[in-house]
């Protein structure tokens, strides 16, 4: 199935190679969870701080290890950040 991944700031180097700055649709096997999806693209999990499908805030842990992601789904992930 094809979702959408959008890689932000830093994690921004883990994007295969694409036209977009930050976003990629990419081919992932059917019933695939955020954590594994997460993991494939080499991202640990203190860097995937921000995490989003849809639109929606997805907490780290149990939920991310449940949440399967459906076709046409948007995963957006940014890491911590600092300043202000």
């Amino acid at each position: 199935m094809n979702i959408n991944i959008e890689f932000y700031a830093s994690l921004m180097k883990y994007l295969p190679p694409g036209k977009s700055r930050f976003r990629r649709e990419v081919k992932v096997d059917d019933g695939i969870t955020l954590s594994k999806l997460i993991q494939q693209y080499h991202i640990s999990e203190q860097e995937a701080h921000l995490v989003l499908v849809n639109g929606h805030f997805v907490n780290c842990g149990e939920d991310r290890d449940s949440r399967e992601l459906a076709e046409g789904d948007t995963v957006s992930i940014w890491p911590p950040v600092a300043g202000g």
